[in-house]
Protein backbone atom coordinates (compact mmCIF):
# COMPACT_ATOMS: atom_id res chain seq x y z
CA UNK A 1 0.00 0.00 0.00
CA UNK A 2 1.30 3.44 -0.96
CA UNK A 3 0.83 6.16 1.64
CA UNK A 4 1.50 9.87 1.13
CA UNK A 5 1.89 11.96 4.30
CA UNK A 6 1.14 15.67 3.76
CA UNK A 7 2.47 18.10 6.39
CA UNK A 8 2.48 21.91 6.60
CA UNK A 9 5.85 23.22 7.85
CA UNK A 10 6.89 26.60 9.18
CA UNK A 11 10.51 26.55 10.42
CA UNK A 12 10.01 23.13 12.08
CA UNK A 13 12.70 21.38 10.02
CA UNK A 14 14.34 19.77 13.06
CA UNK A 15 11.03 18.36 14.30
CA UNK A 16 10.13 17.28 10.78
CA UNK A 17 13.36 15.30 10.41
CA UNK A 18 12.77 13.54 13.72
CA UNK A 19 9.16 12.80 12.75
CA UNK A 20 10.01 11.43 9.31
CA UNK A 21 12.85 9.34 10.72
CA UNK A 22 10.60 7.94 13.43
CA UNK A 23 7.84 7.15 10.94
CA UNK A 24 10.23 5.35 8.57
CA UNK A 25 11.62 3.33 11.46
CA UNK A 26 8.14 2.30 12.61
CA UNK A 27 6.85 1.14 9.22
CA UNK A 28 9.93 0.02 7.27
CA UNK A 29 9.10 -3.70 7.58
CA UNK A 30 5.31 -3.56 7.54
CA UNK A 31 4.60 -3.59 3.82
CA UNK A 32 3.82 0.11 3.49
CA UNK A 33 5.47 2.37 0.92
CA UNK A 34 5.50 5.74 2.67
CA UNK A 35 6.47 9.03 1.04
CA UNK A 36 6.20 12.58 2.35
CA UNK A 37 4.97 15.90 0.99
CA UNK A 38 6.00 18.87 3.12
CA UNK A 39 4.42 22.25 2.36
CA UNK A 40 6.94 24.92 3.35
CA UNK A 41 4.82 27.88 4.41
CA UNK A 42 7.50 30.42 3.43
CA UNK A 43 9.76 29.55 6.37
CA UNK A 44 12.34 32.07 7.55
CA UNK A 45 14.70 29.17 8.32
CA UNK A 46 15.87 27.76 4.95
CA UNK A 47 15.25 24.14 4.02
CA UNK A 48 18.40 22.03 3.75
CA UNK A 49 17.84 19.18 1.31
CA UNK A 50 20.97 17.40 2.56
CA UNK A 51 19.28 16.80 5.94
CA UNK A 52 16.49 14.83 4.24
CA UNK A 53 18.30 13.06 1.38
CA UNK A 54 17.74 9.63 2.96
CA UNK A 55 13.95 10.08 2.97
CA UNK A 56 11.35 9.98 0.20
CA UNK A 57 10.44 13.60 0.81
CA UNK A 58 9.16 16.24 -1.61
CA UNK A 59 8.91 19.87 -0.54
CA UNK A 60 6.54 22.51 -1.92
CA UNK A 61 7.87 26.02 -1.23
CA UNK A 62 5.14 28.66 -1.01
CA UNK A 63 5.81 32.14 -2.33
CA UNK A 64 4.29 33.76 0.78
CA UNK A 65 3.10 32.70 4.21
CA UNK A 66 -0.48 31.42 4.02
CA UNK A 67 -0.99 29.73 7.39
CA UNK A 68 -1.10 26.00 8.05
CA UNK A 69 -4.73 25.53 6.97
CA UNK A 70 -4.10 26.96 3.51
CA UNK A 71 -0.80 25.08 3.31
CA UNK A 72 -2.78 21.87 3.80
CA UNK A 73 -5.23 22.94 1.06
CA UNK A 74 -2.33 23.57 -1.33
CA UNK A 75 -0.73 20.23 -0.47
CA UNK A 76 -3.98 18.34 -1.10
CA UNK A 77 -4.58 20.19 -4.36
CA UNK A 78 -1.05 19.39 -5.53
CA UNK A 79 -1.59 15.72 -4.68
CA UNK A 80 -4.90 15.73 -6.60
CA UNK A 81 -2.94 16.79 -9.70
CA UNK A 82 -0.05 14.42 -9.01
CA UNK A 83 -1.71 11.39 -7.45
CA UNK A 84 0.99 8.98 -6.30
CA UNK A 85 -0.51 6.98 -3.43
CA UNK A 86 -3.56 4.99 -2.32
CA UNK A 87 -3.95 6.74 1.02
CA UNK A 88 -3.24 10.31 2.14
CA UNK A 89 -2.40 11.12 5.74
CA UNK A 90 -2.64 14.76 6.85
CA UNK A 91 -0.66 15.53 9.98
CA UNK A 92 1.28 18.32 11.68
CA UNK A 93 5.05 18.37 11.29
CA UNK A 94 5.96 18.95 14.95
CA UNK A 95 5.32 15.39 16.20
CA UNK A 96 2.21 16.08 18.28
CA UNK A 97 0.38 13.91 15.76
CA UNK A 98 2.02 10.64 16.69
CA UNK A 99 3.12 8.43 13.76
CA UNK A 100 2.28 5.34 15.84
CA UNK A 101 -1.37 6.19 15.32
CA UNK A 102 -1.20 5.84 11.54
CA UNK A 103 -1.90 2.13 12.03
CA UNK A 104 -5.00 2.98 14.09
CA UNK A 105 -6.27 5.20 11.28
CA UNK A 106 -5.54 2.47 8.72
CA UNK A 107 -7.31 -0.15 10.85
CA UNK A 108 -10.40 2.06 11.09
CA UNK A 109 -10.27 2.80 7.35
CA UNK A 110 -10.08 -0.92 6.54
CA UNK A 111 -13.64 -1.32 7.80
CA UNK A 112 -14.83 1.95 6.24
CA UNK A 113 -12.77 2.33 3.05
CA UNK A 114 -14.91 5.14 1.61
CA UNK A 115 -14.67 7.44 4.63
CA UNK A 116 -12.25 10.09 5.78
CA UNK A 117 -10.95 9.05 9.19
CA UNK A 118 -9.98 11.66 11.82
CA UNK A 119 -7.96 11.26 14.99
CA UNK A 120 -10.39 12.34 17.70
CA UNK A 121 -8.50 13.97 20.56
CA UNK A 122 -8.84 11.80 23.68
CA UNK A 123 -6.04 13.32 25.77
CA UNK A 124 -4.12 16.54 25.19
CA UNK A 125 -0.69 17.55 26.53
CA UNK A 126 -1.08 21.34 26.39
CA UNK A 127 -1.30 23.66 29.38
CA UNK A 128 -4.45 24.07 31.46
CA UNK A 129 -5.06 27.52 29.94
CA UNK A 130 -4.93 26.14 26.39
CA UNK A 131 -7.26 23.25 27.26
CA UNK A 132 -9.68 25.67 28.99
CA UNK A 133 -9.93 27.96 25.97
CA UNK A 134 -10.11 24.96 23.64
CA UNK A 135 -13.23 23.79 25.51
CA UNK A 136 -14.70 27.28 25.14
CA UNK A 137 -13.90 27.16 21.41
CA UNK A 138 -15.73 23.84 21.01
CA UNK A 139 -18.74 25.21 22.92
CA UNK A 140 -18.85 28.41 20.82
CA UNK A 141 -18.44 26.34 17.64
CA UNK A 142 -21.43 24.19 18.57
CA UNK A 143 -23.59 27.21 19.50
CA UNK A 144 -22.70 29.12 16.33
CA UNK A 145 -22.81 26.28 13.79
CA UNK A 146 -24.88 23.49 15.34
CA UNK A 147 -21.99 21.07 14.72
CA UNK A 148 -19.61 19.36 17.12
CA UNK A 149 -15.90 19.37 16.33
CA UNK A 150 -13.63 17.04 18.31
CA UNK A 151 -10.75 16.64 15.89
CA UNK A 152 -7.99 18.60 14.19
CA UNK A 153 -5.88 18.08 11.09
CA UNK A 154 -4.62 14.55 11.79
CA UNK A 155 -6.59 12.36 9.42
CA UNK A 156 -6.63 9.73 6.70
CA UNK A 157 -8.16 10.41 3.28
CA UNK A 158 -8.76 7.78 0.57
CA UNK A 159 -6.81 9.03 -2.48
CA UNK A 160 -9.90 9.06 -4.71
CA UNK A 161 -11.57 11.56 -2.32
CA UNK A 162 -8.75 14.13 -2.41
CA UNK A 163 -9.76 15.82 -5.68
CA UNK A 164 -13.36 16.18 -4.46
CA UNK A 165 -12.09 17.75 -1.25
CA UNK A 166 -9.74 20.08 -3.14
CA UNK A 167 -12.78 21.44 -4.99
CA UNK A 168 -14.51 22.46 -1.74
CA UNK A 169 -14.04 26.22 -1.38
CA UNK A 170 -14.21 26.09 2.44
CA UNK A 171 -10.98 24.06 2.46
CA UNK A 172 -9.11 27.33 1.96
CA UNK A 173 -10.20 28.51 5.41
CA UNK A 174 -10.36 25.41 7.58
CA UNK A 175 -9.60 21.78 6.79
CA UNK A 176 -11.75 19.94 9.40
CA UNK A 177 -14.64 22.38 8.95
CA UNK A 178 -14.51 21.96 5.17
CA UNK A 179 -14.93 18.19 5.48
CA UNK A 180 -17.91 18.60 7.79
CA UNK A 181 -19.44 21.14 5.42
CA UNK A 182 -18.69 19.14 2.26
CA UNK A 183 -20.86 16.22 3.43
CA UNK A 184 -18.12 13.80 2.47
CA UNK A 185 -18.49 10.75 4.73
CA UNK A 186 -16.15 10.75 7.71
CA UNK A 187 -15.60 9.01 11.01
CA UNK A 188 -13.09 9.25 13.85
CA UNK A 189 -11.05 7.12 16.20
CA UNK A 190 -10.12 8.32 19.74
CA UNK A 191 -6.35 8.87 20.04
CA UNK A 192 -4.08 10.72 22.47
CA UNK A 193 -2.14 13.75 21.30
CA UNK A 194 1.64 13.57 21.63
CA UNK A 195 4.29 16.14 22.50
CA UNK A 196 6.35 18.36 20.22
CA UNK A 197 9.58 16.66 19.12
CA UNK A 198 11.68 19.83 18.86
CA UNK A 199 11.42 23.61 18.94
CA UNK A 200 8.59 25.74 20.28
CA UNK A 201 5.04 26.14 19.06
CA UNK A 202 4.41 29.09 16.74
CA UNK A 203 0.81 29.30 17.90
CA UNK A 204 -0.06 32.13 20.29
CA UNK A 205 -3.40 33.23 21.71
CA UNK A 206 -4.16 35.45 18.72
CA UNK A 207 -3.37 32.61 16.31
CA UNK A 208 -5.67 30.27 18.20
CA UNK A 209 -8.53 32.79 18.15
CA UNK A 210 -8.00 33.34 14.42
CA UNK A 211 -7.99 29.57 13.86
CA UNK A 212 -11.29 29.27 15.74
CA UNK A 213 -12.83 32.10 13.73
CA UNK A 214 -11.73 30.49 10.46
CA UNK A 215 -13.48 27.26 11.50
CA UNK A 216 -16.71 29.13 12.28
CA UNK A 217 -16.47 31.09 9.00
CA UNK A 218 -16.86 27.84 7.05
CA UNK A 219 -20.45 27.81 8.30
CA UNK A 220 -21.10 31.49 7.63
CA UNK A 221 -24.68 31.08 6.43
CA UNK A 222 -25.69 28.87 9.38
CA UNK A 223 -23.90 31.18 11.82
CA UNK A 224 -25.60 34.22 10.26
CA UNK A 225 -29.05 32.67 10.65
CA UNK A 226 -28.36 31.87 14.32
CA UNK A 227 -27.11 35.41 15.02
CA UNK A 228 -30.15 36.91 13.28
CA UNK A 229 -32.41 34.66 15.37
CA UNK A 230 -30.63 35.85 18.51
CA UNK A 231 -31.05 39.47 17.40
CA UNK A 232 -34.75 38.81 16.75
CA UNK A 233 -35.11 37.46 20.30
CA UNK A 234 -33.48 40.68 21.57
CA UNK A 235 -35.92 42.82 19.57
CA UNK A 236 -39.03 40.87 20.57
CA UNK A 237 -37.96 40.71 24.22
CA UNK A 238 -37.38 44.48 24.34
CA UNK A 239 -40.82 45.18 22.81
CA UNK A 240 -42.53 42.79 25.22
CA UNK A 241 -40.58 44.36 28.07
CA UNK A 242 -41.84 47.85 27.15
CA UNK A 243 -45.47 46.64 27.24
CA UNK A 244 -44.88 44.98 30.63
CA UNK A 245 -43.41 48.20 32.03
CA UNK A 246 -46.33 50.25 30.68
CA UNK A 247 -48.77 47.78 32.19
CA UNK A 248 -47.11 48.07 35.62
CA UNK A 249 -47.06 51.86 35.39
CA UNK A 250 -50.51 52.61 33.99
CA UNK A 251 -52.44 49.40 34.52
CA UNK A 252 -51.40 48.59 38.07
CA UNK A 253 -49.93 51.96 39.08
CA UNK A 254 -47.05 50.21 40.86
CA UNK A 255 -44.10 51.90 39.16
CA UNK A 256 -41.92 54.20 41.25
CA UNK A 257 -41.11 57.66 39.80
CA UNK A 258 -38.44 57.48 37.09
CA UNK A 259 -38.35 53.67 37.11
CA UNK A 260 -40.45 53.19 33.97
CA UNK A 261 -38.47 55.77 32.01
CA UNK A 262 -35.11 54.16 32.93
CA UNK A 263 -36.26 50.65 32.09
CA UNK A 264 -37.84 51.68 28.78
CA UNK A 265 -34.65 53.56 27.83
CA UNK A 266 -32.59 50.42 28.52
CA UNK A 267 -35.00 48.25 26.52
CA UNK A 268 -34.86 50.74 23.64
CA UNK A 269 -31.06 50.38 23.58
CA UNK A 270 -31.48 46.58 23.45
CA UNK A 271 -33.97 47.01 20.59
CA UNK A 272 -31.58 49.23 18.62
CA UNK A 273 -28.66 46.84 19.17
CA UNK A 274 -30.69 43.84 18.03
CA UNK A 275 -31.94 45.71 14.96
CA UNK A 276 -28.47 46.81 13.83
CA UNK A 277 -26.94 43.38 14.53
CA UNK A 278 -29.56 41.77 12.30
CA UNK A 279 -29.11 44.47 9.64
CA UNK A 280 -25.31 44.12 9.66
CA UNK A 281 -25.42 40.32 9.37
CA UNK A 282 -27.98 40.55 6.56
CA UNK A 283 -25.82 42.96 4.53
CA UNK A 284 -22.68 40.89 5.23
CA UNK A 285 -24.27 37.68 3.91
CA UNK A 286 -25.76 39.43 0.86
CA UNK A 287 -22.40 41.08 0.13
CA UNK A 288 -20.53 37.74 0.34
CA UNK A 289 -22.80 36.29 -2.33
CA UNK A 290 -21.51 38.86 -4.84
CA UNK A 291 -18.08 37.24 -4.98
CA UNK A 292 -17.04 33.95 -6.54
CA UNK A 293 -15.71 31.45 -4.01
CA UNK A 294 -12.04 30.52 -4.26
CA UNK A 295 -11.59 26.85 -5.20
CA UNK A 296 -8.17 25.61 -3.98
CA UNK A 297 -7.79 23.04 -6.78
CA UNK A 298 -8.06 25.70 -9.51
CA UNK A 299 -5.98 28.39 -7.79
CA UNK A 300 -3.30 26.68 -5.72
CA UNK A 301 -0.52 26.89 -8.35
CA UNK A 302 -0.09 30.65 -8.06
CA UNK A 303 0.99 30.24 -4.43
CA UNK A 304 3.79 27.78 -5.24
CA UNK A 305 7.28 29.20 -5.74
CA UNK A 306 9.05 25.89 -6.38
CA UNK A 307 8.92 22.15 -5.76
CA UNK A 308 11.94 20.03 -4.85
Amino acid sequence: MKIKIIMPVYNDWEALKLLVSRTDELYKNKGYQISYLAVDDCSSIPYNAEDFKEFDLQVIHLISNQGHQRAIAIGLSYFADNRSADIVIVMDSDGEDQPEHIEDLLAKAAGEPDKIIFAQRKKRTESFVFRFFYRIYKLVFKLMTGNVITFGNYSLIPAHKVKKLANVSELWNNYPGAIIRSRLPFDSVPLDRGVRLAGKSKMNFSSLVLHGMSAVSVFLDITAVRIVMFAAVMIVSSVVGVFVVLYFKYGLGQATPGWATSVISGLFIVFIQGFFIALFILFMVLSSRRYTSFIPYFGYKKFIESVE
